[in-house]
């Protein structure tokens, strides 16, 4: 099991999160939508050895915070008629339609409806359009695995897609299981491959080396397009990140 030992640091009025584990190399990440800024480093290292590190990234790091700063966000969902909702990149209008049977949402053209009962309250309406967005997914995941299970030669034992606040996805390697973001659901299919390939790449190698983006370069040749334009992308409300 990985030994982690957890420390602050401060950079001028940046908080750094540091994490010494059992790793050979030093990983810096700046995390939207708030500019959370991590740092995986050795055990070796010392502190002081991570903060001079910190210190030489640091205009990077306020680069990319300030990209975090600009970006979109989505306001919070009401599920009424004429509201902007997204599915694989494309944006809807919402039209909510009132029946007296089981609830249910379909695609016409430019329009997402959605088949509620009268009285249906905003936490149930997110509910119905949450599951529909989860059975969307689940439609096309399998098509991509089964895809890059024979390019990449691993074997997925599972995939499972929840609703989380800090990664589109990540990767149980021993389980060979991968979990992703319900969010997917709302981003082009390019970005949706983007991230399976990038969980599946993990089960080749677990650190974000060099190694790794060699197998990225080698699989999904344009990887750094889709992970750009899905950064890209509205941000829900809510402040949870990759």
């Amino acid at each position: 099991k990985m030994s982690i030992e957890m420390r602050l640091i401060m950079i001028g009025d940046i908080c750094v999160d540091v994490a010494h584990k059992d790793i050979k190399n030093v990983y810096l990440r700046v995390y939207p939508p708030t500019g959370k800024v991590k740092i995986a480093a050795p055990l070796r290292m010392d502190l002081d050895t991570v903060r001079v590190f910190a210190i030489s990234k640091l205009r990077w790091i306020k680069k990319q915070q300030c990209k975090f700063l600009r970006q979109g966000r989505e306001m919070p969902r009401e599920y009424i008629t004429r509201e902007s909702h997204y599915h694989l990149g494309k944006r809807y209008l919402l039209k909510v339609i009132e029946h007296n049977a089981s609830p249910k949402v379909a695609i016409r053209h430019e329009t997402m409806e959605m088949y509620i009962r009268p009285n249906t309250g905003i936490g149930k309406r997110q509910e119905i359009v949450d599951e529909w967005y989860r059975q969307r997914l689940k439609e096309i995941i399998p098509g991509i695995i089964s895809q890059y299970e024979n390019k990449l030669k691993v074997n997925v034992a599972g995939f499972a897609i929840k609703k989380m606040k800090t990664r589109w996805g990540t990767c149980s390697i021993q389980a060979k299981r991968i979990w992703l973001n319900l969010e997917l659901a709302k981003k082009p299919k390019e970005c949706v491959e983007y991230v399976v390939v990038h969980e599946m790449v993990h089960l080749l190698e677990r650190h974000h080396n060099e190694r790794f983006i060699a197998f990225m370069d080698k699989f999904l040749p344009k990887w750094r397009f889709y992970k750009e334009e899905l950064n890209r992308s509205p941000l829900r409300h809510e402040n949870w990140s990759y």
